[in-house]
């Protein structure tokens, strides 16, 4: 960290500088855009008023009874310690408007430090130069990145420090146990605070194995280390966050039973293979790994099997069709680029062109054990993004630690031979290939050239612009006029209504309200005779009908005799009363008159 402390706060100054600006210059909405920036707030507001601390269950959500969620106390408790903070000397509005405005941009001060300190231990020459590359890599992704704007308050941004954070340790020396420890440390609270990042946390621990595989003694206390960290650390998350009741549950989507018996298995095998076999034969200690190996995955064969596939496997083929498949960040990448091929650049080209400068680094024999690091990391995260393109955005961070020292190599070729034009010129452009939203901004220019395509994206700009009327305090302001009771609605504006009203929402885009979501769009789809039944069963006292929001578009082409369809048409049921001031606005909201 020598040097550092400076350069670094002094870029979290301009970061926080320009999104300050931003909010003065373009006053919106304090809240995140995003519907788990909403539910985020929802949830620490309910925690704020009483709701226990193990109490995780939104009870305005989904059928009567509520929706257990899935988010970890973690992530709520300092953005309702800030809210606390901030209301001692504001009002509750504005006390969240500044918690929800610190916050994010506090979650960027790690991963900046991570992000400079690892390019540069990867740096074998141009080690201050690598740095200063990476923390300016690592300020053009916070600030292109929509996770670390003001009122992104879901955990992503978090995760994306960890991971930034456990990189950098990883790479350190093999024999730096405390570097191996805050790693282990940084492994247990990606687990205990979502489930998204278990694949790369899995290839961290596999690289810690190897790491003592192939150096032994050497790296025998950076084992430990790592090891006794990660479980201890696991143990006190684990109960700290879930409640007794549920110490025996397995559930694949958070921390329970099932990922807490794998680490500590994984964690507790690696620590005594470390502390017995570190000074014997590479042979012993393979040996000696594949029982680790062979003991968790029996472990997880037997406890969570479940968890050995995707948890959103078993969706409801309704809600697959007519949710998940509009949802694009859960789309892979030939999804991607048939929908959006011009914006493809900017998630996928730049880990491989680090990937291309990893291998050639090693092949060249510059750092090799740290490029082999960082391209298993980076090959792990850019398999998530090919499968789901919201995994992009932690091999886009990655590759950072790869491609910052081979720019300070170039920049110092270039400033050696200052007469060549060629070698500043490949540094110029080496520089502008590695940022991602060049990628994006090229794509757009590109698009330009197609014939229809500037047509398409400003028709998506305007669609966009027509949904997002629909989940604004305006047009959902008639709601709390209303008494309190369930709204059937469309996902995306389940949780505004959450935030804006005291209603309980039928729908919203989470995958454990299956139910919820099902009845909604049974609703909407079906024949006002069996809509009307399915009112009754879930006890739906309004509708909210947002005809710009792209599912209740899609139920009107789907399902043409259905209720929607029906309201489109003018084809209003008896047993539905318009509420006055609402036909012909965003959101049109009728009565249920049993």
């Amino acid at each position: 960290m020598t040097g550092l402390h400076r350069p670094v706060w002094i870029a979290f100054l301009l970061f926080v500088l320009v999104f300050v600006a931003k909010q003065f210059i373009w006053p919106g909405d304090y809240v995140g855009q995003d519907s788990d920036d909403i539910m985020r707030l929802v949830v620490v507001r309910d925690f704020l008023q009483g709701q226990g601390w193990f109490d995780n269950m939104q009870y305005r959500l989904g059928m009567e009874g509520g929706t257990p969620m899935h988010w970890s106390r973690l992530i709520d408790l300092p953005i309702a310690f800030l809210i606390q903070f901030f209301s001692l000397f504001l009002s509750q509005a504005r006390a969240e408007a500044a918690a929800l405005l610190v916050w994010p941009l506090l979650t960027a001060v790690p991963l900046l430090y991570a992000v400079a300190a690892g390019s540069r231990r990867v740096a074998r020459g141009e080690w201050q130069v690598a740095g200063f590359i990476g923390l300016v890599g690592a300020v053009l992704f916070v600030l292109s990145s929509n996770r670390f704007r003001p009122g992104s308050i879901d955990h992503h941004n978090v995760q994306l420090a960890i991971m930034a954070v456990l990189a950098a340790c990883l790479v350190q020396s093999p024999e730096r146990a405390r570097s191996h420890g805050l790693a282990g440390f940084c492994a247990a609270l990606a687990i205990a605070i979502g489930a998204e990042t278990m694949p790369l946390i899995a290839v961290a621990c596999g690289i810690v194995a190897v790491n003592w595989f192939w150096y032994g003694e050497k790296a025998r206390s950076a084992t430990l280390a790592f090891g006794i960290t990660l479980a201890v650390a696991l143990t006190a998350f684990f109960y700290l966050t879930i409640p007794p009741a549920r110490y025996g549950l397995v559930v694949c989507d958070a921390l329970s039973l099932g990922y807490y018996a794998l680490g500590i298995a994984g964690a507790a095998g690696l620590s005594l293979a470390a502390f017995a076999l570190s000074g014997r034969s590479r042979m012993l200690r393979a040996a000696g790994l594949s029982g680790v190996g062979l003991a968790t995955a029996l472990a997880a064969f037997r406890i969570a099997p479940q968890c050995l596939s995707s948890p959103l496997d078993n969706l409801d083929p309704l809600l697959r069709t007519m949710w998940l498949d509009w949802v694009m960040e859960a789309q892979p990448v030939w999804k991607q680029i048939r929908y959006q091929p011009f914006t493809a650049g900017a998630f996928y080209v730049t880990p491989l062109i680090a990937a291309v400068v990893g291998i050639l680094a090693i092949r060249k024999g510059r750092m090799v054990r740290e490029h082999l690091i960082l391209l298993a990391l980076i090959i792990a995260a850019y398999g998530i993004a090919l499968v789901q393109i919201r995994g992009a955005v932690f091999s886009n961070l990655l590759s950072i630690f790869v491609l910052a020292p081979m720019l300070a190599l170039l920049r110092a070729r270039a400033n050696a031979d200052a007469t060549n034009v060629k070698k500043g010129l490949t540094f110029a452009a080496a520089a502008l290939a590695c940022v991602p939203f060049v990628w994006a901004i090229l794509g757009l220019l590109v698009s330009r050239a197609f014939d229809g395509a500037e047509e398409v994206r400003e028709e998506r700009a305007a669609m966009s612009s027509a949904a997002g009327d629909c989940v604004t305090e305006e047009a959902l302001a008639p709601l709390r006029n209303e008494p309190d009771g369930a709204v059937a609605n469309a996902s995306n504006l389940g949780a505004p209504i959450l935030r804006f009203t005291g209603h309980r929402t039928l729908s919203a885009p989470y995958h454990r309200n299956q139910a919820g979501m099902l009845g909604a769009l049974h609703i909407a789809m079906s024949p006002p005779a069996e809509a009307k039944d399915y009112l009754d069963r879930a006890g739906v006292t309004l509708i909210a009908f947002c005809a710009a929001d792209p599912q209740d578009g899609q139920v009107t082409k789907v399902a043409p005799d259905g209720l929607y369809a029906q309201i489109v048409k003018g084809n209003v049921p008896a047993w539905l009363q318009p509420v006055e001031g609402t036909m012909g606005k965003p959101v049109e909201i009728f009565r249920y008159l049993p």
